[in-house]
């Protein structure tokens, strides 16, 4: 019944708008959620998340991923996940972070977490680094997602408001209109 449940506020989230769910590591058999994933929404990106190293890294290409997001600079996840073709969103929150996911050639470098160091913050990053692509992930919320566009975000990651149980149909409803709020604030 459980799955059932995920896979509907999987699709509800598809249905508003979102084309890109990450299921995470720490996800209780991450792997086979991956692939359900896929199964079941041929038309969305499912990616793996929270992947700290290769093993992790390999898991989630056999079981599927279409992209990898790290918190973490790790240079082996990057070359594992391009030798399959695999994008990746690099974790980093140092200057010296950024510089290094640059230099292991990350696709998008996640800045985690973007909330506990503030919009200032991730804006004074663009300025050193204004030709790489940086997104915010962690505090990202429908109050301040406009802000962030506006200090040169390339996109945000939300998670807090959409990862939710939805057992009734009023609840995917709701989530639906919350989705359809975000994407309002989205840059034309």
């Amino acid at each position: 019944m459980e799955q059932i449940l995920i896979l509907k506020g999987q699709q509800a989230l598809i249905n508003a708008g979102i084309n890109a769910l990450e299921i995470t590591s720490n996800t209780p058999g991450f792997e086979q959620e991956i692939a359900k994933a896929r199964a079941a929404h041929k038309n969305a990106l499912i990616g793996a998340g929270t992947i700290i190293n290769t093993t992790l890294a390999q898991q989630a290409i056999d079981a599927g991923a279409q992209f990898i997001v790290t918190p973490n600079t790790n240079k082996s996840v990057v070359e594992l996940a391009h030798q399959h073709g695999l994008p990746v969103l690099m974790g980093a929150l140092t200057p010296t972070d950024v510089a290094n996911a640059i230099e292991y050639n990350a696709d998008i470098i996640k800045v985690f977490p973007a909330g506990s160091m503030g919009v200032g913050y991730f804006k004074a990053l663009t300025g050193p680094f204004s030709e790489a692509q940086l997104m915010p992930v962690g505090g990202v919320n429908l109050d301040n997602l406009s802000q962030w566009f506006e200090a040169g975000a390339c996109g945000a990651a939300v998670s807090g408001d959409f990862c939710k149980v939805l057992n009734t149909e009023q609840e995917r409803s709701d989530l639906t209109k919350l989705v359809k709020n975000y994407i309002s604030k989205l840059p034309k």
